[in-house]
């Protein structure tokens, strides 16, 4: 049985989340199950992007405060750190208020710009994978993830969280050899198994919905999800969103390796009732994700009928990151005829939907459409 502790948390003020995560690190034994004297422990936020907290991108300053409190409490070493999409980790724990805490603290910055490879048998599909020094010179692992939506897989919850544990540029190269949305949630599993977080608490005081993971709008969900299970607690935030679990790629897969459970009935909740922070109106995409090959005829058909992004000029910046950051080859973004005056275009023959240009566009500028024969094969 895997217990998910969910505790309602109306604001960012310290003193309100501090008392928050210590109740629901207390329903699950208390920090001393999960950090001890002399460990070193590695705080792991979600720090996507260089983005300020009221953006709503990256873990709360305040939610990463208190569980580092509450943690240094133990006598463990703490050191903190995530690889963002784009930038450095440095650059992106400053705009985002979690430098200024740490520094407060006396928290180490972790080296996620460098990574060695690893080999892991016990992995379904993936058994190497670059990790970030800072996740191997660590003993254990306390994960912080943002409750957020996301083109990929859904949304970003426990389970994905962990992606940022591979060093930069690397990520990229997964999405453009994994293209499939299912198998990438399979490398994330796999991913999770290796690096295997003691403790997830996910911050959803303010969540993201809509055009997340960056482009989305803050929604108040007042409400901080703690557990060793990160598929429990990711089903639970489904089920709180009037999802169906199933939908989100990482559930099935994450069951079927071992790392947790979706069942209801194998979820035992703990804290505030579940009930009161149902949002059936939560702007996600309620809809099973349909198989992607990039290959042939598959792909021919795919690519008239996977959800597509797509670029609304007005809100264009012509910054190029998009254009930066697309992992496909050739490039499925590229500038037109008229340069940077006017907004990049897709080639969507080439564009293996991973979205990374969607997840990094600093103006939301970039969303996700249906395709014409989807909605009719739809009905």
């Amino acid at each position: 049985m895997s217990r998910v502790a969910i505790i309602r948390c109306g604001s960012y003020d310290f003193a309100e989340v501090r008392n928050s995560v210590q109740r629901g690190i207390d329903l699950l034994g208390g920090a001393g199950r999960f950090a001890g004297k002399g460990e070193k422990i590695l705080l792991k936020p979600n720090l996507l992007i260089a983005d300020p907290p009221e953006k709503c991108v990256t873990t709360h300053p305040s939610v990463f405060r208190a569980a580092a409190e509450i943690f240094l409490s133990t006598g463990a070493i703490l050191s903190y750190g995530d690889s963002p999409s784009i930038g450095s980790t440095a650059g992106a724990a400053k705009k985002a208020g979690l430098a200024a805490v740490a520094e407060d603290l006396g928290i180490a910055l972790a080296d996620f710009k460098n990574g060695e490879e690893i080999v892991f048998d016990k992995g379904r599909q993936n058994k190497k994978f670059t990790i970030a020094r800072g996740i191997l010179e660590s003993e254990g692992v306390i994960s912080l993830p943002k409750l957020k939506t996301h083109g990929l897989m859904r949304f970003t919850g426990a389970v994905k969280n962990q992606f940022g544990c591979i060093p930069g540029t690397l990520k990229a190269e997964f999405h453009l050899k994994i293209p499939d949305p299912f198998n990438f949630a399979q490398m994330l599993v796999d991913l999770n198994m290796f690096v295997k977080p003691r403790l997830y608490i996910m911050d959803g005081i303010q969540a993201m919905e809509g055009n997340g993971p960056r482009g989305g709008k803050p929604v108040k969900m007042n409400v901080l999800l703690l557990s060793e299970d990160p598929v429990a607690l990711d089903a639970v935030v489904c089920r709180m969103l009037g999802m169906d679990p199933e939908f989100v790629p990482t559930m099935k897969a994450g069951m079927d390796s071992g790392m947790g459970t979706f069942l209801e009935d194998e979820i035992e909740l703990a804290g505030d009732d579940l009930g009161q922070f149902f949002n059936d109106r939560f702007d996600i995409k309620r809809l099973p994700k349909k198989h992607f090959s990039g290959k042939g005829i598959s792909r021919f058909i795919n690519n008239r009928i996977i959800s597509r992004p797509y670029i609304i000029e007005d809100k264009c910046e012509k910054c190029g990151i998009c254009v930066d950051i697309c992992p496909a080859e050739p490039k499925a973004l590229a500038w037109g005829r008229k340069g940077t005056s006017m907004p990049p275009v897709y080639d969507y023959d080439t564009c293996i939907r991973c979205y990374c240009c969607q997840e990094v566009c600093p103006e939301s500028a970039i969303h996700l459409k249906v395709p014409f024969l989807r909605r009719i094969l739809r009905g």
